[in-house]
């Protein structure tokens, strides 16, 4: 097939920009609550950095390359994660791998990265197909079709590969539930409160906290039980299985200290759940609508789908319009969409000076949408991303895993499980729309579609 022409180029909706004066407190604080994807004015995609105080202190938003590169990479030492990001998920999370700081953090890392090295995810990738296959065979497609709620299919989708691969199944059974959990929390106690942005005690009671109080107990004590469980296996040498769950608590730090305790073990799951499960899920639903919407790429994926075989150690290499299509996706809908760092001591950034305790904001959703640096930013274009044009692209102005030493430490893993669930989707399924009408993209912790999507996916026909 040829490239998409331009009259057939996919633009997705996406919420209108502001314009004008910077947003004053009681706008802003309305807009952090509700959506914060809707604080970004026109500038910010076309500047590439802004400057300004604000009755937050100091801001800066960056976006470009070699400013992202410096903040997260060659600075990485002088900017930790700010004091909101903790308040918002430290209830949940306090002790994960994504909210610790400094030695802590340091020495996690240290444990986890040989749990997740490629030929470590590689012994995966069989029992993915396995999970993705009984899924879809699930589905009972005909060629009538049937109308899907994408969002919570696929939830329940990376739900599976996640108890499959981490948990050896024994939490099969609770995929309703903790998608349940997880929409409100996410809804409600993952919102940015405004008590929250100001800065007010941990006393002061959140609504949102309040709201989600009973979710975040269900994921503490399902986490909590099974941890404790797996514990007393293990210290039983009663035949543990040998998987994820498993490997957190065997895991030693390489530098003679102790392994991580089971609070710690527990938030890492929980933070894998948050981070790997939710992002790789919100990944494939906006995947799956943008091919509804280009058939011509559609077909390209489905027929990489028809040859693919997880068996073949290079089969990712088999793939490269299904990465492509993942990766565009990514680019524009990025499922952590913004990062935000304090600066420890005064700095320079792009040659404006800032002083300690200011807030660095490196947003993939404008620095992946930026005009100085993609062509026809906001159209759906995947050959950016094939194997021949991806050189070109600037190793930090595409992170939608992050970049530096925080790097998601799951990313391997999150692009194998989307990938591997693709072909599994695409070999079985047509992918059609029902509505001309696009789903707003809102910004919750991770970038989620407002109304939920539902799609048509019909049993194709082959031969």
């Amino acid at each position: 097939m040829d490239a998409t022409t331009a009259d057939t180029i996919f633009r997705p909706a996406i919420p209108p920009r502001r314009t004008g004066k910077p947003l004053s407190l009681l706008p802003f604080l309305w807009i952090s609550w509700r959506d914060p994807i809707q604080m970004w004015s026109e500038r910010h995609f076309t500047e590439p950095q802004l400057h300004g105080n604000s009755a937050f202190g100091e801001i800066l938003v960056v976006s470009h390359p070699e400013g992202v590169r410096y903040v997260l990479t060659e600075n990485a030492a002088n900017y930790e994660k700010g004091d909101l990001q903790r308040r918002v998920l430290g209830p949940m999370l306090a002790e994960g791998l994504l909210l610790t700081e400094g030695d802590t953090w340091r020495r996690a890392r240290r444990i986890l990265a040989p749990l997740f090295t490629p030929a470590k995810m590689a012994t995966l990738n069989a029992r993915m197909a396995e999970v993705c296959q009984a899924r879809v065979a699930g589905w009972s497609l005909s060629a009538r079709g049937r109308v899907l709620d994408i969002d919570s299919e696929m939830s329940g989708l990376t739900f599976d590969i996640l108890s499959a691969t981490m948990f050896s199944d024994e939490l099969g059974g609770e995929a309703r539930g903790f998608e349940r959990a997880l929409n409100q929390f996410l809804a409600n106690g993952a919102r940015i409160d405004p008590l929250d942005v100001l800065g007010a005690p941990d006393w002061a009671p959140r609504l949102g906290r309040l709201a989600s109080f009973r979710s975040a107990r269900f994921f503490e004590q399902r986490v909590t039980t099974l941890v404790e469980a797996r514990r007393a296996r293990i210290e039983a040498d009663a035949d543990a299985p040998d998987d994820l769950l498993s490997a957190l608590l065997l895991a030693r730090d390489e530098n003679g200290g102790p392994g991580l305790s089971d609070e710690e073990v527990a938030a890492n799951i929980l933070t894998f759940i948050l981070a790997g499960h939710e992002t790789t899920a919100r990944a494939l639903g906006w995947t799956l609508h943008l091919l509804s919407r280009q058939p011509e790429y559609l077909a390209r994926l489905q027929a990489e789908a028809d040859a693919f075989d997880v068996s073949d150690p290079k089969w990712a290499d088999a793939l490269p319009w299904t990465r492509a299509v993942l990766d565009e996706t990514m680019r524009l809908f990025p499922p952590a969409p913004t990062m935000a760092r304090k600066a420890l001591a005064d700095d320079e950034i792009g040659g404006q000076t800032i002083k300690a305790g200011a807030t660095v904001i490196i947003s993939p959703w404008i620095l992946q949408r930026h005009s100085l640096l993609w062509d026809d930013p906001d159209a759906f274009k995947p050959e950016r991303f094939l194997p021949q044009n991806r050189k070109s692209i600037d190793r930090y102005a595409y992170i939608p895993f992050s970049a530096g030493p925080r790097v998601c430490i799951g990313a391997a893993f999150a692009v194998q499980e989307a990938m591997i669930a693709l072909a599994a989707i695409l070999r079985a399924a047509e992918v059609e729309a029902l509505t001309t009408v696009e789903p707003r993209p809102v910004h919750q912790i991770t970038l989620r579609s407002r109304e939920p999507m539902r799609l048509r996916l019909r049993a194709r026909r082959k031969g």
